[in-house]
């Protein structure tokens, strides 16, 4: 007889290595970075939001209608650039990022919810079949949702231990460097509290020992005169002796000394670190960079890619042309080039260019096929006029 009132598990509940060795080690506090807090760097905070926004200013496009749909409009509280961004950007912090599907009846997405990490708790079915989340919504009126199926959950993960069921969070690999920054930061600071300046030293010679305040008093005085004197020579007897002084601080070195931080961070999320000092490689061409940027932001873009295709159905690319390339020069370049190799005619050209909104598509065809301008110094057109006035 077949049981149809079956218990429901909870699920069991999603751990790693590190979970025992921080029970083991509960001191270990150092591991773990808030991500408020690692925003408040700003090296962190340039390579988020650039590769959020690189990452947003692309297009998502599926090969059925209502994926695009959702994928054009996913909320109704923000415009999708800002969703996506935002999505991203968690991704980038968290190592990992969620959004509630909202479905009618159908099945069909009506919108997506953003959710914080912090309002999701994933589980393991105990037949190892699936996940399930507990969600927390701030909406009073939905108050918390137990055992959520995976269907109705968008988890996109970057590095995982556990089989891809969860991320990793790349700040995790930057605490060291975030602590050694933030000590070098704070001895600058004191450095710099605690630093004399001083225009130069006053010597008084065979006046004996002088007490502190005879000292103070005559440094007032001197100072006094030197501001009375209008920028003049300053006058002093054979009892005194006056000697400028030349700093020479450290505090730029303290300065420096951590710029390898920068650096550090870009290595993390697999960038450049011109990205953040707008320098890098000086010997690097700037194609050189900008290809190295897209395989960055095509690294990132697969796990979006992945998680989208599986949760929708659909076959879901993330286009990066408009993002690095936003005026569509390099494109055009590029079709031309391959226009003159005679890989591609003339009008399957212009096709291209139309596609990607390089030529307007209302453009008229040409009346005649286009010639090619010679620069050649044989092209006779190109040279100046003929003198007529030459006998």
């Amino acid at each position: 007889m077949p049981l149809f009132n079956q218990k429901v598990s909870p699920g069991l509940s999603i751990a790693d290595d590190t979970d025992i060795l921080h029970f083991l080690n509960p001191d270990s506090s150092d591991k773990y970075v808030d991500a408020r807090t690692a925003l408040k760097n700003s090296d962190i905070y340039s390579i988020v939001f650039q590769l959020s926004a690189d990452l947003a200013n692309g297009k998502l496009k599926a090969d059925a209608p209502r994926a695009q749909g959702i994928l054009n409009n996913p909320t109704q509280t923000s415009n999708a650039h800002a969703f996506w961004q935002s999505m991203f950007a968690q991704l980038l912090l968290g190592g990992e990022c969620f959004a509630y599907r909202w479905r009618n009846q159908n099945g069909t997405d009506m919108t997506w919810e953003y959710l914080r990490p912090s309002q999701v708790t994933p589980f393991l079915l105990e037949d190892g079949s699936g996940l399930i989340y507990n969600i927390n919504f701030d909406e009073p009126e939905v108050g918390v949702m137990e055992a959520v199926p995976q269907s109705d959950l968008i988890h996109i993960r970057l590095l995982s231990q556990n089989g891809g069921k969860t991320g990793i969070s790349p700040l995790s690999a930057l605490a060291n460097e975030l602590q050694i920054k933030d000590k070098s930061n704070k001895l600058t600071l004191s450095a710099l509290g605690r630093s004399i300046i001083a225009p130069g030293i006053l010597s008084i010679k065979h006046g004996g020992l002088l007490s502190d305040e005879d000292k103070a008093s005559r440094s007032r005085k001197f100072m006094k005169q030197t501001s009375k004197s209008e920028n003049g020579p300053i006058v002093i007897d054979d009892l005194e002796e006056y000697t400028p002084l030349e700093v020479k601080s450290n505090v730029a070195q303290l300065l420096n000394q951590v710029s390898w931080t920068g650096a550090q961070i870009a290595k993390v999320y697999g960038v450049s670190d011109s990205i953040i000092n707008g320098q890098g490689d000086q010997q690097s061409s700037i194609q050189m960079m900008g290809n190295a940027y897209v395989k960055s932001l095509a690294r990132y873009a697969k796990a979006v890619t992945g998680e989208l295709n599986n949760k929708l159905n659909a076959n879901i690319n993330l286009d990066l042309r408009s993002a690095i390339d936003p005026l569509g020069d390099s494109y055009a370049t590029t079709i031309s080039n391959l226009r003159k190799n005679g890989t591609i005619a003339a009008n399957q050209a212009a096709w291209l260019l139309k596609e990607s909104n390089y030529f307007p598509k209302e453009m008229p065809e040409a009346s005649t096929p286009p010639v090619p301008i010679s620069t050649s110094k044989d092209d006779k057109s190109a040279e100046g006029g003929d003198n007529d006035d030459e006998d």
